[in-house]
């Protein structure tokens, strides 16, 4: 018994180590796609002026998203935001630029972004992008209550598998082997049997092990 708990711990070990360096990149990208998804829809529900010129200006924002330059793409972000604080693309361009500081390192400007948007944005898809990204980022920095306090929060039935994965996390991180396979057993069962997404849920199930 003590050689299977050392090679479930080595197991554990190298899932978590994993998912240290990869975690924040696999969630990113799956969130990315909710955003982009809902800047497609918010084109054809602003037809008043303003929302004409926020999208102009939102245009100008991704183009630069394109150059990879974090100083361009916050500036542009922070137009979007000052200006048109009251459309989806301001909160969609913080969304979008929050992701590239991260990337880049810059925790504190993507925190601000991110907090912004659950502040301001009226669509409540994006306030669950954001709400989900901030957590991830309080996991990293070992703010596992504030981080637990935002995965608590009411969301819709459609990010059920996102926020129990993100609990596994947190609960994991914890030492909370228990709660974290109770977590991850319901992330995998709300997310979809075809997604890529679900393989990496079992592969945290299998690193935790059976239940003692």
């Amino acid at each position: 018994m003590a050689a299977l708990d050392l090679q479930e711990q080595e197991q554990l070990d190298t899932i978590k180590a994993w998912w240290k360096d990869n975690g924040n990149k696999v969630l990113g990208a799956v969130l990315i796609v909710v955003v982009a998804m809902g800047g497609w829809r918010g084109w054809q529900y602003y037809q008043n002026k303003q929302a004409a010129e926020a999208a102009t200006l939102y245009a100008e924002f991704v183009k630069q998203m394109e150059s990879n330059d974090a100083k361009r793409i916050n500036d542009a972000a922070a137009a979007v935001m000052d200006k048109y604080a009251s459309t989806a693309y301001a909160s969609r361009a913080a969304l979008l630029a929050a992701q590239v500081n991260e990337n880049t390192k810059d925790v504190a400007r993507a925190k601000t972004q991110l907090q912004w948007t659950l502040d301001h944005a009226g669509e409540a898809t994006q306030k669950d992008v954001a709400r989900l990204r901030l957590a991830a980022i309080l996991l990293d920095e070992k703010a596992y209550d504030a981080a637990m306090k935002l995965l608590n929060a009411v969301h819709p039935d459609s990010f059920n598998g996102l926020y129990a994965d993100l609990k596994g996390d947190v609960l994991s991180a914890q030492g909370k082997t228990d709660e974290a396979r109770t977590a991850y057993k319901l992330a995998y069962e709300k997310t979809d049997a075809k997604s890529m997404y679900r393989n990496l849920i079992q592969m945290k199930l299998d690193a935790l092990g059976a239940a003692k």
